[in-house]
């Protein structure tokens, strides 16, 4: 399935697609007050401090929801497929729309453009994946190493952070994190991890774009490590950056099938 479908692709399709997606990233936010280049980055933060506030609430959904699919994948396997790319879908759905808007304190309204773009596109790639049934979980036959990445995927998952940045690692985030969920660089790495695991019975284009996109934000938000406060922040983006040049690297790799 998945292997087929790369081997077709006109080798020029990832390059052009990839640069699409870096155009993307870059793309200026827009903001109801102006703001100097250098301060894009607290422009973000600004705005991700606020955007998904009134959502909340909703964090255990996503959590108990990913874990009640995981579970069903244990029994049900490949018959989870369309479930899980559908989820999938949806979650980046919500995230191109609820952490990419809203109004700051001082920027005023602000709109992360290149996000919204990104995940909208994710999204409706991962609904087609549903549709057309391009996905087949299963953990049987995983290659052991790949669960080296569970730790980091855990991580995200979790998302130990207070509302001042500092590390919380309150057990009850396990399945209340306001991070995962509605957080697209807190999502990405579990679902990556997810897709590492089933990789090759992947759909290979969403797969790819996925964490190609994973990949940019990951290494965007190194820039944590620069800012004293922000440090943990820096180490909380490390599952997305590790996991996704992982998930990039992984079908060049030998014997990257499971059979």
């Amino acid at each position: 399935m998945g292997a087929e479908e790369t081997k077709n692709a006109p080798r020029w399709l990832y390059p052009v697609v990839y640069l699409f997606f870096v155009v993307i990233a870059f793309l200026p936010l827009y903001s109801q007050e102006p703001y100097a280049n250098q301060e894009i980055q607290d422009v973000v933060i600004n705005l991700l401090m606020v955007a998904s506030e009134p959502y909340t609430h909703l964090a255990p959904l996503f959590h108990a929801a990913t874990l009640l699919i995981v579970f069903l994948i244990v029994l049900l396997g490949e018959r989870m497929g369309r479930i899980l790319a559908a989820y999938m879908g949806l979650n980046y759905l919500v995230l191109a729309f609820i952490p990419t808007m809203g109004t700051t304190q001082q920027y005023g309204f602000v709109i992360h453009t290149g996000a919204l773009l990104a995940s909208l596109i994710l999204g409706i790639t991962w609904v087609v994946v549903a549709i057309r049934g391009d996905l087949q979980p299963s953990f049987k036959r995983v290659p052991p190493l790949r669960y080296l990445f569970l730790p980091l995927a855990l991580l995200a998952f979790w998302s130990p952070v207070s509302a001042e940045l500092q590390p919380d690692f309150a057990p009850v985030l396990l399945l209340t994190s306001p991070d995962y969920g509605l957080y697209f660089c807190m999502t990405t790495p579990v679902f990556l991890f997810l897709l590492i695991l089933f990789y090759p019975k992947v759909n290979p284009f969403a797969y790819k774009i996925t964490a190609f996109n994973g990949l940019i934000y990951g290494l965007v938000n190194l820039m944590h490590f620069f800012y004293p406060a922000r440090r943990w922040m820096g180490v909380l983006h490390l599952p997305l950056l590790l996991i996704s040049a992982y998930a990039l690297l992984l079908p060049r790799l030998p014997n990257a099938t499971r059979d």
